[in-house]
């Protein structure tokens, strides 16, 4: 073998060996990113009480606790699966969309099995549509979830001040902050899906040209 060829095949090797630990993390990376969606999905953490509130409690995007009169004892209410509980209808768009999100996600997940049946560039950019979908739905909820902050109920906890996209009172919590990391996260990872299937894509391009040369002319 001509020297030109002996470093032609160990550039493709070292590609393909990089190629390979850069998937394993970002499908490590991507599974991370699926528990991320499912706490801001579930937690009630999104806006709650400050020092100046009238009430003490917590809102996620379906379920909040308030308490009752001069108690400090939380009265919770509010169910995905019962929509009419949700105190706002921002509130349940929002819950939608973040939801969807984390549905997306964990199909993407389910999608590595794809990996051992088809072409993996293939694979990396459905994932890829995956992902970019997700962080459209993430920005979505994050965008909408303020607007249900006029509601009866959110008031009665954060002070009559409250309005759409002003909290009064109240202040934001963790799951609303990770959950607009999240955005940040599903499109670095969304991004890296369409590089690595674009390189896959190219690998296949030089091993083909590869064995186009190496075949003798008949």
């Amino acid at each position: 073998m001509l020297p030109a060829q002996e470093a032609a095949k160990i550039y493709q090797t070292n590609y393909v060996r990089n190629s390979r630990a850069i998937g394993v993390l970002w499908a490590i990376f991507t599974i991370l990113f699926a528990i991320v969606n499912v706490v801001c999905f579930i937690q009630p953490y999104w806006i709650g009480d400050g020092v100046d509130t009238p009430k003490a409690g917590y809102f996620g995007l379906f379920h909040y606790c308030i308490s009752e009169g001069t108690s400090r004892d939380l009265v919770c209410e509010g169910s995905f699966t019962e929509f009419s509980s949700i105190p706002s209808s921002a509130f349940k768009a929002a819950s939608f969309f973040i939801g969807l999100s984390m549905v997306l996600v964990i199909t993407c997940i389910v999608c590595f099995a794809l990996f051992f049946f088809c072409s993996t560039a293939t694979v990396y950019k459905i994932c890829g549509w995956m992902q970019l979908a997700s962080a459209t739905c993430l920005v979505l909820g994050c965008l909408i979830f303020p607007d249900g902050w006029n509601s009866d109920e959110v008031q009665r906890l954060c002070g009559d001040q409250t309005d759409k996209y002003s909290l009064g009172a109240c202040s934001v919590r963790w799951a609303y902050i990770l959950a607009i990391m999240g955005i940040l996260d599903a499109l670095i990872l969304s991004f890296l899906a369409f590089v690595l299937g674009n390189r896959q894509d190219g690998l296949m391009a030089e091993e083909l040209l590869a064995d186009s040369k190496g075949s003798p002319h008949r």
